[in-house]
């Protein structure tokens, strides 16, 4: 198996730009490897909330986390900005693969390249339901192939 390289920017889609905080730094002086899976989660679920698809307060469809990867190439530090780029690599009937690149703004290449797979389910009986049309056109936006083995969005 190949290792894993950072993506261009070409390879997403949509950007989200993200602040960071102070206290996103770790005691190394960069931010913390958790810190990044906030990220993911903030740009994809903004992107959804801006396209009209996503209400997270009263919503009858909501996405739950069942699977997470990073792979991390260079650090980011507060007080610089990341420029989250997203792309949709599989949707299914019920579930979204999300691939997220994150860069240091103006960057080239991504400091990190993750993925996290989103099942939406009914809010109340947290049973998988089907996606919502709507819903489809959104992220139909943000299609690209699948990720090759060792592109930095590894599975």
């Amino acid at each position: 198996m190949s290792r894993p390289q950072p993506l261009p920017r070409a390879a997403y889609a949509h950007f989200q730009s993200i602040t960071t905080r102070w206290m996103d730094n770790d005691i190394y002086g960069h931010v913390n490897n958790v810190t990044y899976y906030s990220y993911f989660d903030t740009a994809v679920n903004r992107y959804l909330i801006e396209a009209g698809v996503l209400d997270i307060h009263a919503g009858d469809v909501i996405g739950l986390v069942i699977e997470t990867h990073c792979n991390y190439f260079a650090p980011l530090a507060f007080p610089k900005d990341v420029e989250a780029g997203i792309r949709v690599a599989h949707i299914g009937n019920s579930s979204v693969r999300y691939e997220i690149g994150l860069f240091e703004a103006g960057q080239p290449l991504a400091a990190a390249c993750g993925h996290f797979v989103h099942v939406y389910v009914d809010r109340a009986a947290r049973r998988p339901v089907t996606l919502p049309a709507p819903f489809v056109g959104a992220l139909q936006h943000l299609y690209r192939a699948p990720s090759t083995p060792g592109d930095g969005a590894a599975s």
